[in-house]
């Protein structure tokens, strides 16, 4: 695995591989991202394997119920056939293609075929639909699961970066998209990404207290959120 100057994942648990699937949440419209990947995560008991060590993360750390946890970390099942990215931290322009190949450096080491990162499109209202942007093998796939591709459109940001990547190295790459709230945590639009995750993957998580604890669970979120959207602003990546 090349080890970049710059950034490289610091494993804190070993594991045995068998070519896993890797779900991938950032940061972005309704935390959709996070929130979806949190979720499988603690739905299928994965455990955490390791963390993003760079010099372009920002100076900051984050606190989920009064406990500290890195902003950028690696998780995996027991199984070892699933694996887990989430970034809980907005990510600058500066540093992502470093980020995006230390991830895809990793993912190659552990046998990845196939990497799904879960985001959101900004829109006022959340129709429950999910969509997807990958190539044309695996968009045949996910129509056939009730899920519709996006006919055109841009994808920057980290999730550009490692879509780029995937498609370098031939590792299948997909996007599963939902529209989520432009500016506040979206836990009903998270639970319609893992509702296609279950189509498609055959995980059977079930999404009922991510329903019914969504107002609590966007109050948590809620500051990470307000700095997504002021970060927006600034330098972000979007769909379109």
């Amino acid at each position: 695995m090349r080890t970049s100057l710059d950034s490289h994942v610091h494993e804190i648990k070993k594991s045995n591989f068998k070519s896993p699937i890797i779900f991938a949440g950032f940061v972005g419209p309704g935390l959709v991202g996070p929130l979806s990947v949190g979720y499988i995560i603690e739905k299928l008991k994965m455990r955490e394997i390791g963390y993003i060590r760079s010099r372009y993360l920002p100076p900051s750390t984050v606190f989920i119920q009064g406990r500290l946890r890195h902003p950028f970390r690696f998780y995996a099942n027991k199984e070892g056939s699933l694996c887990a990215i989430i970034c809980e931290v907005t990510l600058r322009m500066e540093g992502l293609y470093d980020i995006a190949s230390t991830i895809l450096d990793w993912a190659e080491s552990k046998g990845t075929k196939e990497l799904v990162i879960l985001d959101g499109v900004s829109s006022d209202d959340h129709d429950e639909r999910a969509f997807c942007a990958a190539e044309e093998d695996l968009c045949r796939i996910m129509s056939e699961k009730g899920i519709s591709m996006i006919s055109q459109g841009f994808i920057t940001g980290i999730p550009g970066s490692i879509l780029n990547e995937c498609i370098i190295r031939k590792i299948k790459a997909i996007t599963l998209l939902v529209k989520a709230n432009a500016t506040s945590p979206d836990p009903l639009a998270a639970a319609t990404l893992i509702d296609a995750i279950n189509r498609v993957y055959g995980t059977e998580i079930d999404t009922a207290d991510l329903r019914k604890e969504s107002e609590k669970i966007g109050h948590e979120f809620k500051e990470l959120s307000e700095r997504y959207t002021e970060h927006r602003k600034v330098d972000s990546g979007m769909y379109m």
